[in-house]
């Protein structure tokens, strides 16, 4: 069953985070619906990584509430939010270089699972548990590098399989940071789909530089400025936004 667009998933209520005398998100407020691809644009030093990890939960606001499905999560760690279905893709579990593709993938079904990861010979002979692997392998495009090892993988290849990992821990929502830094043309190309195909299953949270693969590929995008979210709408809308461009785009994006 597709995610009703209509319904908040993520309701992010008068968030503050100082650093000394730097506000680096400015009593911020954004609602992400469920089954959208939600883009955050800004310029550097914008507050965009802090947010992320704001709503991922590696660092915690100085004020405001951050409400996921309907629950107050402000002072819930990392590892719970997980649970609770929010996923940021790097931060899930590291890439085992030494293992192949298969293999890390199986010890992120196994850990959502709730297995302890010293019983990773006991893990590795349970069907089920790679059979899903091979799934999750195949849905990001790594159906045919599925037995290479991990660290041998182009970078792109090694972003895929990030995002296959935090599939694998069954997300309401996914968090994005960056996922096409560093990566060229070809690549992009192979992980724009990806992202865009997530939108039938679960909602993602974007922060990209890439303004192409942003306006592609976001339902909805917010535009972070000094802490602040300026304006907010469809791509068209922010396209078009005579203070966005002024704050932001510029010429970057053509009218």
């Amino acid at each position: 069953m597709r995610p009703d667009k209509t319904e908040a998933l993520l309701d992010l209520q008068n968030l503050v985070k100082r650093y000394g005398g730097l506000t680096a998100t400015d009593r911020l407020n954004l609602t992400i619906n469920n089954g959208e691809i939600h883009a955050i644009i800004g310029p550097n030093g914008a507050g965009k990584t802090t947010l992320i990890h704001q709503i991922s939960g590696s660092i915690a606001p100085n004020e405001g509430t951050i409400v996921f499905g309907g629950r107050d999560i402000t002072s819930l760690s990392m590892h719970e939010r997980v649970a609770q279905g929010l996923a940021r893709s790097y931060q899930i579990t590291n890439i085992f270089k030494s293992y192949s593709v298969l293999d890390n993938l199986a010890l992120a079904v196994q850990a959502r699972t709730g297995s302890s990861m010293r019983f990773w010979k006991q893990a590795i002979a349970e069907r089920a548990i790679f059979d899903e692997a091979h799934v999750i392998g195949k849905r990001v495009g790594l159906a045919k590098r599925i037995k290479t090892i991990a660290g041998s993988l182009a970078h792109g290849e090694q972003r895929q399989l990030e995002v296959g990992l935090a599939l694998a821990t069954r997300p309401k929502m996914l968090l994005l940071d960056e996922p096409m830094a560093g990566m060229g043309p070809e690549e992009s190309a192979r992980l724009i789909p990806l992202i865009e195909s997530l939108r039938s299953e679960i909602a993602v949270l974007l922060i990209e530089h890439d303004m192409d693969a942003v306006f592609q590929m976001a339902d909805r995008i917010s535009v972070l400025v000094a802490g602040r979210i300026i304006a907010a709408g469809t791509p068209d809308e922010i396209r078009n936004n005579i203070e966005v461009k002024k704050a932001y785009l510029g010429d970057e994006v053509a009218a």
